[in-house]
């Protein structure tokens, strides 16, 4: 079997002073090789324990996850992350951070040169591979992490809101090349935003999930992602139903933002 399935996974946390916390409860889906998914939901529900869970930094309470018919027991290579902050070494060039996982896999040098050099050259990084990432602004880091992920070839790229910390501007770039990539490489991703528009844009597959416990409460199928491989991203948002989907979600979401707030409240 090929591809990803995340088997009916619930995650409880024990709390320090007894009690405990559902942060997930019967989560199930299945991605196919190569689908670019996106999740949504307000804070707490869940969605950054999801993909640990995926990544393999945290073993769930009930169920599993799949990949290509192995079981997930921890962290390997065939899972990619891509954080928010590029967690990259920041005293080596641009070059030997991309080409850190092949060197640790025993790759020839000559075979690790072209890989790194072909990713450099995608992302945009070819005249900046000798720079120290502490030069770099804080895209082009970004650019630097996702070249550095690729470099590893996963099976699956897991991205937190790795474009949360960047300017407008920069922002709308990453998401064209994310997309880029993704076409370009055949990759599974699933990425983790707090953004409706974002979402939407990069989620050919679009997952909304309900607060405590984490659950998913609607999938989208969106032509969005498609449409912007090849085309200005701007150009997509005026798109007949982009903004009545958008609308659609951000009022859910809302609505699951005002029922934490009750709650809290209640509580209280």
């Amino acid at each position: 079997m090929t591809g990803l399935a995340i088997d009916d996974i619930s995650m409880r946390f024990e709390l320090p002073k007894g009690g405990s916390v559902q942060a997930l409860k019967n989560v199930s889906l299945d991605l196919k090789p190569g689908e670019l998914m996106s999740v949504l939901g307000p804070s707490g529900c869940g969605k950054t324990t999801l993909l640990n869970i995926v990544a393999g930094f945290l073993a769930p309470t009930e169920g599993k996850v799949v990949l290509n018919g192995e079981t997930v027991v921890g962290p390997a290579a065939e899972r990619g992350m891509v954080f928010q902050q590029g967690a990259l070494f920041e005293w080596m060039s641009v070059r030997d951070n991309v080409g850190f996982g092949p060197k640790m896999k025993g790759m020839a040098p000559g075979e690790k040169r072209e890989i790194v050099d072909h990713l450099l050259d995608v992302t945009g990084l070819g005249d900046f591979k000798e720079k120290a990432i502490y030069e770099l602004s804080g895209g082009m880091q970004q650019r630097v992490a996702l070249a550095r992920c690729l470099a590893n070839d996963p099976d699956v790229i897991l991205m937190d809101e790795p474009l949360g910390a960047l300017d407008a501007l920069t922002r709308e770039k990453m998401q064209g090349l994310v997309l880029k990539l993704w076409r370009e490489t055949g990759k599974t991703i699933i990425l983790i935003t707090h953004s409706v528009e974002e979402a939407l844009l990069l989620g050919e597959r679009l997952l909304v999930m309900a607060p405590r416990p984490g659950r998913i409460h609607k999938e989208y199928r969106l032509p969005f992602a498609d449409m912007g491989v090849n085309a200005d991203l701007r150009e997509v948002k005026k798109h007949e139903d982009y903004n009545p989907t958008r609308e659609e979600i951000l009022s859910m979401i809302w609505n699951m933002e005002e029922e934490i707030m009750g709650r809290s409240e209640t509580s209280a």
